[in-house]
């Protein structure tokens, strides 16, 4: 017999396919956007965090009150086999010469096996700090890997912006209805709209009369 709670949840998506594209917010010389658009063979970092503000109200030890603090970000970290390009390098040497304004946007694409878009994360501000070249062995055949670590300001769900995905439906009613018999009623309703997937509407009733 089916599970019916099972068949309700969605596939997980798959990691061995995703994008990377970032874009200059100001034009640096040698560089054009995008800066990053290469096929990285790994990409992680992604990460929200808040460390809260904990204390315990009046003595009591068995109840800890968390009170929020500032959220703050992973550090981005891309793999990819090294090639002639050397855009990332020269955007290294740009994010440490002075006076010049090196940070990019951009999103993190992850996509399905049939290649269509499965999730998206939009980065702001993003900084290179670290560009690791690759380990050389002349006793292995093993691909040369550059590594590129970035800081970044700002991380969302792209999906999970105003006018994404989200959506809610939600209807609400209530009826009171009391006869006393005095020959007086009154009565209200109106309706509530929250752009698409989201209405409800209310109403109240109460007559009264007395005879």
């Amino acid at each position: 017999m089916p599970n019916p709670f099972s068949e309700s949840v969605s596939s997980p998506f798959t990691t061995f396919r995703f994008e990377v594209i970032l874009n200059l917010n100001e034009p640096l010389n040698g560089l054009s956007n995008p800066v990053c658009n290469a096929a990285f063979a790994e990409c992680s970092g992604l990460e929200l965090s808040m460390q809260p503000e904990s204390f315990n109200q009046g003595g009591d030890n068995q109840v800890q009150t968390h009170l929020k603090s500032k959220v703050s970000y992973g550090q981005l970290t891309l793999n990819r086999g090294m090639t002639a390009s050397k855009h990332l390098w020269v955007w290294m040497e740009a994010a440490g010469a002075p006076g010049l304004d090196a940070r990019a946007s951009g999103t993190i694409k992850m996509l399905n096996p049939d290649g269509s878009q499965a999730a998206v994360f939009k980065l702001f501000d993003v900084l290179p700090v670290s560009l690791r070249g690759p380990s050389l062995n002349g006793r292995t055949g093993e691909i040369a890997i550059e590594e590129m670590s970035l800081v970044y300001g700002r991380l969302i769900n792209g999906e999970s912006e105003a006018g994404g995905s989200l959506n809610f439906s939600a209807g609400f009613g209530a009826g009171v209805n009391a006869s006393v018999g005095i020959g007086v009623s009154a009565g209200a309703s109106t309706s509530v709209s929250g752009g698409p997937g989201l209405s409800g509407s209310f109403s109240a009733g109460a007559g009264f009369k007395l005879g």
